[in-house]
């Protein structure tokens, strides 16, 4: 199968080696290297659960025009011990070249494409050996691409700022050693002629929030949430905000009913299992009214799961959250730019509306590493409605079921209370009452659905024309079925509902009696199923993984394709 069929000038890069060898980081190290020559970047990072020891590999795919997924296939592939060698040598392209650490891999018989570099025994030359090896990497990288000396100094003065003395004689000796083998061996078309940006999922988040307001974020690590927290963590100062690590999960989400209600917009965050944790806070949130934004960095389950793996098996968790009934919004972004613009109408969503809301993500959004286009101007903060009323009522009865917050609250008592209320929230247990504030706050859901008809709750990607099948996908499985149709020339309309509570079946209708193919990362079509429960949409063909690997374009071209 063509995998460039447009001419994009695809290149692959991968990188191999044990935990704490410096594999993520010689992985960013590419991706700047490219966006240095104007090309578009995709970088996705495999780790293991484990501190030392463990295998780490890093791919970084290339292009010059847009990309939005890696390739597994590599022309050229580090592996920094024995064990990467072996797993990431079939990884290799047939024109490939797999450069392997000869102080602890022995030379393979007969493969001209594998080349040997004496990478520990360089960095023995200098201090803390073990993580200096992984500075190899972008070294033979830039031999293998023909740049100058001259920029690999600069690039290791930007990207390893410390220990310079050390850090650039290695590199340079590195460099020297595998431009004798195979110096200059692709030539690289250079993209657009600025430096495009490069960002992760969770720093799109993260800037989608202050974009909307944030005040503070409350979360306990838990991974793939975790990249948020030390986000926001680093930048606090500089954006005016308070980031809180408390002493487990239910602290979290409580602290953040507690500074919302106090008039804070306040984020809290976690995986599946932390968010569980965070249940009984959630329907406290529903019932008391509180707007509260949640983020679920979905990993696969359950229990722990594979704790640093990709997965979207949370998807009913996340709709089906907290006991009772109340109105919940649930959306999760497609694409880098997606989780800008879609955290930033989020937590204005529960502002406006007073109710919980859940931003669903994968692993694989929140750390893979993508070239971006944002108009960082373009999120717009929605005020809530106040009360300008003296006689404060805070959840007052109205025609939408939302309740006036409390404009100048000195001198009043407002009870934000968990129990069944009144409208100045005092307990009741009488039958009518509760039904009128039950009906009050279900109230708000068709509300929900008219401003979501008014946003773009559905993106939407033509690839020839209108009339072509349809692939219906969300979250980021949506980069890896883009490019999977541009790997593959597959003519297809791809559709990614961005709102997934309300379902935004007014977009989807239209696509019924259409043939349909649904790509997810679920074991049992969770997507699917909510698709045809919601939408009436049934598909011919579901195509799934649930390994904790996202997919690979080439594979799932071939997949969509046998659907088609």
């Amino acid at each position: 199968m063509a995998v460039d069929p447009v001419g994009r000038g695809l290149f692959t890069f991968l990188v191999g080696g044990k935990a704490g060898e410096g594999v993520k980081k010689a992985g960013s190290v590419a991706s700047s290297l490219f966006a240095d020559m104007g090309r578009h970047v995709c970088q996705m990072d495999d780790y293991q659960s484990l501190i030392r020891g463990g295998h780490n590999f890093s791919v970084v795919s290339t292009a010059v025009g847009p990309i939005s997924s890696h390739y597994m296939q590599a022309q050229f592939a580090v592996s920094l011990d024995d064990r990467s060698f072996g797993l990431h040598r079939d990884h290799l392209a047939p024109d490939g070249v797999m450069v392997y650490n000869s102080d602890t891999t022995s030379p393979p018989d007969g493969d001209g494409r594998a080349f040997g570099l004496p990478i520990t025994a360089e960095a023995k030359k200098y201090p803390r050996p073990e993580l200096r090896v992984g500075v190899a990497a972008p070294a033979a990288l830039c031999a293998a691409l023909g740049l100058d000396k001259a920029y690999l100094r600069s690039l290791i003065e930007r990207e390893y700022r410390r220990d310079l003395e050390n850090n650039i004689p290695y590199a340079e000796s590195i460099y020297d050693l595998a431009y004798a083998q195979f110096g200059g061996r692709y030539a690289l078309r250079a993209g657009a002629a600025s430096r495009q940006p490069i960002m992760d999922g969770a720093q799109a988040i993260a800037l989608g929030a202050i974009a909307a307001g944030l005040d503070l974020y409350f979360a306990y690590p838990m991974t793939p949430s975790s990249s948020l927290l030390h986000f926001l963590a680093s930048h606090a100062k500089e954006f005016g905000i308070v980031v809180e690590h408390p002493e487990n999960e239910i602290a979290v989400a409580n602290m953040a009913i507690g500074a919302a209600a106090a008039g804070a917009r306040a984020m809290c965050g976690s995986s599946g299992g932390g968010l569980a944790l965070m249940e009984e806070a959630f329907s406290l949130a529903g019932m008391a009214e509180v707007p509260i934004l949640y983020f679920l960095g979905s990993r696969p389950g359950p229990s722990t799961g594979l704790p640093t793996y990709t997965s979207q098996g949370d998807l009913r968790f996340a709709l089906n959250q907290g006991h009772g009934e109340f109105p919940r919004i649930v959306a999760s972004p497609g694409s880098i730019e997606d989780g800008y613009y879609l955290t930033a109408e989020m937590l204005s969503l529960v502002w406006l509306f007073q109710t919980p809301g859940i931003l669903l993500s994968e692993k694989h959004f929140t750390e893979g590493t993508m070239s971006v286009d944002l108009a960082t101007d373009a999120a717009a903060w929605a005020e809530p409605l106040l009360s300008a009323d003296g006689d404060y009522r805070r959840y007052r009865d109205t025609a939408t079921g939302i309740s006036p917050l409390p404009a100048a609250p000195e001198g009043q008592v407002v009870k934000w209370s968990s129990y069944e209320h009144d409208e100045r929230g005092i307990t009741t247990e009488e039958p009518l009452l509760t039904t009128k504030m039950v009906d009050k706050r279900l109230r708000k859901q068709a509300g929900i659905v008219e401003v979501l008809k008014r946003l773009n709750c559905t993106n939407r990607y033509e690839f020839g024309n209108g009339n072509a099948p349809v692939i219906l996908t969300y979250g980021s499985t949506t980069l890896s079925v883009l490019e999977a149709v541009r790997a593959g020339g597959i003519e297809a309309t791809v559709v990614q509902p961005r709102y997934l509570e309300p379902l935004p079946v007014w977009d989807l209708e239209q696509y019924q009696g259409r043939p349909l193919v649904v790509v997810e990362m679920s074991a049992s079509g969770q997507f699917a199923n909510l698709l045809a429960e919601k939408a009436g949409l049934r598909p011919r063909a579901v195509i799934r993984r649930y390994d904790g690997r996202p997919f690979d374009p080439v594979e799932l071209a071939q997949a969509i394709k046998g659907a088609l």
